[in-house]
């Protein structure tokens, strides 16, 4: 998909009905859910369903038929319709080898759910070197000690910010609540919105924009025992942050992941918060999202040149930066053919790897960044590649090296709510009912105060914990 938000709305509730349905298998090992370690065909679902994307997958399953003789059988999957295929798919026995592009909150329900191996992604991950990873993208993809899956790569959430504007105000880096705050407010006006961010309920992005500014104000979904702590001080002020910019510094209304792009491609805003896959787009790469601010008409690459980006941003309660963004992964089911599954995870990540994150540079990012051999072999490689849709050209072409560099060592920096603390399944049971939007976008239209906000974010997230028991 293009934009940041993962829509794992039913996903984990849905996943968590195949419990008693998967308990039995195909043993016909036609790799199709077999569980026959020696097949010579798999089954692979990539959640991937843009024509162009498909197809350059298609040819990387190829290329690895040719060089193993393992037959591929490709099935995209649209993002919304993942929890519905796993479900009925399971229920029949009938699961592929491998799903690809797997959010982090697919794999913790997948994994809670035991429908994952998880023994082979740490043995590739091994073979491959596990210092040739990105260590957040590997500790994200871990239950304790077990790599539940191989990340391949990263899309980055993104302060982005109009640096002509901040530097004909005089105005620093937006890095911190206090410096934000500050260049929101003076760089408002009735052309100019100081900021747009996402407020619209019932929307992954708007929580996952809120949880970007919460970690680096030490704002967590749970503390290290596994207690919802959104009532904290740390998150009321995180509440307060959010509200203040979306009532006073923003344009009006709800705000969605179309809305806020327009507006800044407008030149109506002075800072947004969306993914990196933005940056091809700002550059004037793809016909149906171009720029339309004025300076634009002669220069569709103006936002790009005159734009710069932030990943991480600290609060005054925060003790270091925070940045948030996804990694997506391969994953080998419970009933895979497990040998040609790991053959073909092997080749995605080593010789097909520069072929798969080529298919759209700004939002797959590399978690792999070299071999042993060389280890910037992959990120160099990410860093010359061409990225757009109808126009292609690198990114380089239009972004600073101290942009690209913010973009291409995310992977290393990226943090989330409830992983680390081991809550990945309430993680992904949260995105079901996305208590935090609901809450933030109460407080956003004029209801009530932070605290009462955080209160009642408070009081969903523990519903929905007792509810996983």
């Amino acid at each position: 998909m293009r934009s940041n938000p993962t829509r794992w709305a039913l996903a984990a509730l849905a996943v968590s009905l195949l419990v008693v349905a998967c308990g039995g298998g195909d043993d016909e090992g036609d790799g199709g859910g077999g569980g026959d370690a020696g097949a010579d065909s798999i089954t692979v679902w990539v959640i991937e369903d843009l024509p162009d994307r498909v197809a350059a997958i298609q040819a990387i399953s190829d290329s690895f038929t040719e060089d193993s003789g393992i037959d591929v059988e490709l099935v995209d999957v649209a993002e919304a319709q993942f929890d519905q295929l796993v479900t009925s798919s399971a229920a029949a026995g009938d699961l592929p080898d491998v799903v690809g592009a797997l959010p982090l909150a697919g794999v913790q329900s997948m994994s809670v759910n035991e429908l994952l191996d998880t023994e082979v992604p740490g043995e590739i991950v091994d073979e491959l070197g596990a210092d040739t990873f990105a260590e957040a993208s590997l500790e994200l993809t871990r239950d304790g000690d077990t790599q539940l899956a191989v990340p391949s790569d990263a899309w980055a959430q993104l302060l982005v910010y109009r640096k002509d504007l901040f530097d004909a105000a005089g105005l620093e880096e937006p890095t911190t609540y206090e410096a934000i705050t500050a260049a929101a407010e003076a760089l408002d006006s009735s052309e100019v919105a100081g900021i747009t961010a996402a407020t619209i309920p019932g929307d992954a992005f708007t929580q996952q924009s809120f949880e970007y500014f919460a970690m680096g104000n030490g704002c967590e979904l749970v503390d290290d025992d596994g207690n919802v702590t959104l009532e904290s001080s740390n998150c009321v002020e995180t509440f307060d942050f959010y509200a203040n910019l979306a009532k006073n510094f923003s344009v009006a209304g709800n705000q969605d992941v179309d809305s806020t792009r327009a507006t800044y491609f407008a030149g109506q805003a002075a800072m947004l918060v969306w993914s990196s896959f933005i940056l091809d787009e700002m550059a004037g790469l793809r016909n149906d999202a171009l720029p339309t601010c004025a300076e634009c008409r002669d220069n569709p690459a103006f936002l790009a040149e005159n734009s710069g980006v932030v990943t991480g941003v600290q609060g005054p309660d925060g003790d270091e930066p925070a940045a948030y963004g996804e990694i997506v992964s391969w994953v080998v089911t419970a009933d895979a053919a497990t040998d040609a599954a790991a053959d073909y995870i092997r080749y995605l990540m080593s010789d097909g790897y520069q072929d798969w994150f080529a298919i759209a540079p700004e939002g797959k990012v590399p978690t792999r960044q070299g071999t042993e051999d060389d280890p910037e072999q992959f990120i160099t490689a990410w860093e010359g590649l061409d990225a757009g849709v109808d126009t292609k050209a690198p990114l380089s072409d239009f972004y600073d090296a101290e942009t690209l560099e913010a973009v291409r060592t995310s992977p290393e920096t990226i943090q989330r709510w409830g992983f680390e603390q081991g809550e990945g399944a309430l993680v992904g049971a949260t995105l079901g009912e996305l208590p935090v939007a609901t809450a933030l976008n109460e407080l956003v239209s004029g209801s009530g105060t932070a605290e009462e906000a955080a209160q009642q974010a408070q009081a969903a997230v523990v519903e929905i914990q007792e509810s996983l028991g």
